[in-house]
């Protein structure tokens, strides 16, 4: 890093006709030698929540071997790259999922509304639904201050699956990881373009067919900005240039890969009903690494430092036939131990973690500061059920990915007690971003050895 006696703000953007851009970290944002102590040149902790629904072949999922020793197993294959800083965690459990007496069904619902909350949530299907505050949500209100998102909420699945909903249960417990209170569950954004402009912003005006003329100029954000984008490099070192570059590219290739499915959008218009909402991709996989890299731009340009993804939701019934596996997930994930269709969600795990995996390659590759995204993100994988077939919420797949500024240590296997809450390992993940919570639903404590044996 060039040490020199001026420096560019964290928050410096690019303006231009309505648009505007949040920078990547530049060196020339780095304070000089003599204020190089403050915090604007300190590294940024972010947390991130990846959730997979309708639970996990767990014998193709858990390590046999504790500690440094393990192997990644079929299902965690994807992650060899990435095991240095892998955390496979086995042995917690969410008791608060499991039914009170009386409630009966319901174990999807229960699964994503205490994932979490660690809160066991009140079996209704009017508007009374209650659970309680997310860990994601407790450290968007604290950690949100420094952003211009507190949090950002995305999942994949459209709002025509509602129906398929947990009996006696609101699909709002299915539909959501982030609670803001214990009665008000936060949307998931499922949509490329929404949430592109969130984060950059559109034309100047609000009004829909303002922004409807942008769209069909086909004009890129970038384009208006450009003579800002100029003038900065001029004043930056080689170093800088090629990060803004890099990551002025990365913008540009999302606004295409959106425009791409708006386009197929606008060609099959003329579909029922159920045709898929504007610009969202036709193929899932698409839609997911669109989702990914929508995150890393956020990271990348300091827009926020907390989201939560739900790759699918609870109770989906979306079929995989790229996998060769045209049977809908959720009733396949009831296999009463057939090994045809276990051999199929299996699969659909596996292919999860792939996708996972090609995110934590492009954070691996993002520079940020002296390491790279990945070496300063906390990032929780998980799901609320472990063994589909039996709706169980114990010994529940958790993995920890990233190097959390120093504060994980990978290439480990750890296997906690017996229902030992997860609340424990999100109140812990809760100290790590430095947001000082006394308990989290259930939890009894925090989980040691994160840090290290």
């Amino acid at each position: 890093m060039i040490i020199t006696g001026r420096s560019l703000s964290r928050r410096t953007v690019l303006r231009g006709l309505g648009a505007s851009m949040a920078l990547p970290l530049l060196d020339a944002m780095v304070p000089a030698l003599a204020n190089a102590s403050t915090s604007a040149g300190k590294p940024v902790r972010r947390l991130s929540i990846v959730y997979v629904p309708n639970g996990i072949v767990m014998d193709r999922w858990t390590p046999s071997a504790e500690g440094t020793a393990f192997e990644l197993t079929p299902t965690l294959a994807a992650l060899k790259p990435f095991q240095a800083q892998l955390l496979v965690i086995s042995g917690l459990t969410h008791r608060t999922a499991f039914p009170l007496p009386g409630e009966g069904a319901g174990d999807h619902a229960r699964a994503a509304a205490c994932f979490l909350t660690g809160v066991h949530p009140k079996k209704t299907e009017g508007a009374d639904i209650q659970a309680g505050i997310s860990m994601d949500q407790i450290a968007a209100n604290q950690v949100g201050r420094h952003t211009q998102l507190a949090s950002l909420e995305l999942g994949c699945d459209p709002n025509y699956f509602l129906g398929a909903c947990d009996a006696g249960y609101s699909c709002a417990y299915g539909n959501t990881l982030s609670w803001r209170s214990p009665t008000t569950p936060l949307p998931v954004e499922i949509e490329p373009r929404a949430v592109f402009e969130r984060l950059f912003g559109d034309t100047s005006s609000t009004d829909a067919a303002a922004r409807r003329v942008r769209r069909e100029e086909d004009r890129s954000i970038l384009d208006s900005l450009m003579e800002d984008v100029a003038r900065l490099q001029r004043g930056l070192g080689p170093t800088d240039r090629g990060k803004l570059t890099q990551y002025l590219e990365a913008v540009r290739d999302i606004e295409r890969r959106i425009q791409t499915a708006e386009q197929q959008s606008a060609a099959s218009s003329e579909l029922p009903v159920l045709a898929r909402p504007s610009g969202i991709p036709d193929v899932y996989a698409d839609h997911v690494r669109l989702m990914f890299d929508l995150q890393r731009l956020a990271y990348q340009a300091d827009l926020t430092r907390i989201t939560t993804f739900m790759m699918s939701r609870e109770v989906s019934s979306r079929t995989y036939p790229e996998l060769g596996v045209p049977d809908p997930h959720h009733p396949m994930s009831h296999h009463q131990g057939d090994p045809k269709k276990i051999e199929k969600l299996a699969k659909i795990n596996a292919f999860h973690v792939t996708l996972f995996a090609e995110f934590l390659e492009k954070l691996h590759a993002t520079p940020d500061g002296d390491g790279s995204l990945l070496d300063h993100m906390m990032i929780l994988y998980g799901c609320g059920i472990s063994d589909s077939d039996q709706h169980l919420h114990d010994n529940l797949p958790a993995l920890l990915v990233g190097g959390g500024v120093g504060r994980l240590q990978g290439g480990r296997h750890l296997r906690y007690a017996a229902d030992t809450p997860m609340s424990n390992l999100q109140l812990s993940l809760l100290d790590k971003m430095d947001v000082a919570v006394d308990r989290l639903g259930d939890s009894t404590g925090r989980l040691e050895a994160l840090a290290g044996v």
